[in-house]
């Protein structure tokens, strides 16, 4: 299985990681017990953890202390906790990694006062870390993914979206964040601006290539692997980069009217998805993700050899490469 590969690629952080683990859990605790069993519940759900991952290994270049470096660490993993609950919410989504969400466990209020606590909880873990630009570059990312989240929403059903505006789009909902993890492990462990600013843009890249392929995937797995419906997100109207390379072919034009006039059918969603898999657009689309990748490996090159690069380096190939 893919996400056990990829568990294995940073497997000498577990130690650390399980640290990050138990002060997650310590975090999300609240004198409200709805917010914490609603919080538990989607961190317990699992997950790649990618973001502290990145965090721990860009902190290893610098003077690494887990004491230090969880307190960044968690706030990360946190936002992003915070932003799939609202994502849920946006999408009508009922099952995440094949679990009910917040929202279908709960409901849709319950849902964005629990993102609403992670965001909170992200920003006072950050107060161990007496950096005032750490806290600068954190709420900075938090703003510009709030506006990702409300883009997407205007952007739904938006048929005619360009590459350039789904670029924006992504960068808001994932490269920032991978990003400000890079940074933010370089800054809490004194790492020199110069290697701060490989493993920044290092971490830019590879979010960007990463959600390229989260895309992809979403047209060429199973339900089964992706934990959800195949497909269901171009069916909530979320146009993304495969499509709108594909969308001026003969059928997939056809399927997407079909969509667009209110046809959102088992049946549609089938056909859409076999007639995408045949098509041009996920070709460029993984173009596209390479070329990002090997601006990624480019700013690696600039970096001191150690343990910490070569299991940036992997890591960012697997992600790049991977089919879960």
């Amino acid at each position: 299985m893919d996400k056990l590969k990829l568990k294995a690629l940073y497997a000498d952080l577990r130690p650390d990681l399980d640290q990050v683990e138990k002060e997650l859990i310590t975090s999300v605790a609240s004198d409200a017990p709805l917010l914490t069993d609603a919080s538990l519940h989607l961190l317990q759900a699992g997950g790649k953890r990618i973001r502290p991952v990145f965090v721990l290994l860009s902190a290893k270049f610098g003077d690494f202390s887990i004491e230090r470096i969880k307190h960044v660490a968690v706030p990360v993993e946190l936002i992003h906790m915070a932003s799939l609950v609202h994502d849920d919410v946006i999408d009508d989504a009922d099952t995440r990694r094949g679990r009910p969400t917040v929202k279908a466990e709960w409901n849709n209020r319950m849902a964005m006062y629990t993102g609403d606590f992670l965001f909170s909880k992200a920003i006072a873990s950050l107060a161990n870390i007496e950096k005032p630009y750490a806290h600068k570059l954190l709420a900075d990312t938090m703003v510009e993914l709030c506006i990702g989240e409300i883009e997407q929403v205007e952007d739904k059903r938006l048929y005619d979206l360009s590459v350039k505006d789904y670029l924006r789009r992504i960068r808001r909902k994932t490269a920032l964040l991978i990003r400000v993890s890079c940074e933010l492990g370089a800054l809490a462990s004194e790492v020199d601006d110069k290697t701060r600013i490989h493993l920044r843009n290092f971490g830019y890249y590879v979010g960007m290539s990463f959600q390229i392929v989260d895309d992809i995937l979403d047209i060429v797995s199973t339900d089964e692997m992706l934990g959800k419906p195949a497909g269901s997100d171009l069916l909530l109207g979320n146009i993304t980069l495969p499509v709108v390379y594909a969308r001026d072919e003969a059928n997939v034009s056809r399927l997407l009217a079909r969509i667009e006039q209110g046809d959102t059918t088992e049946e549609t969603r089938h056909e859409l998805l076999t007639v995408l898999r045949k098509s041009e657009g996920l070709e460029k689309a993984k173009r596209l993700s390479n070329l990002y990748l090997e601006k990624a490996m480019n700013e690696m090159r600039s970096l001191p050899n150690s343990p910490a690069k070569r299991s940036l380096q992997n890591i960012a190939l697997f992600m790049s490469k991977r089919k879960f």
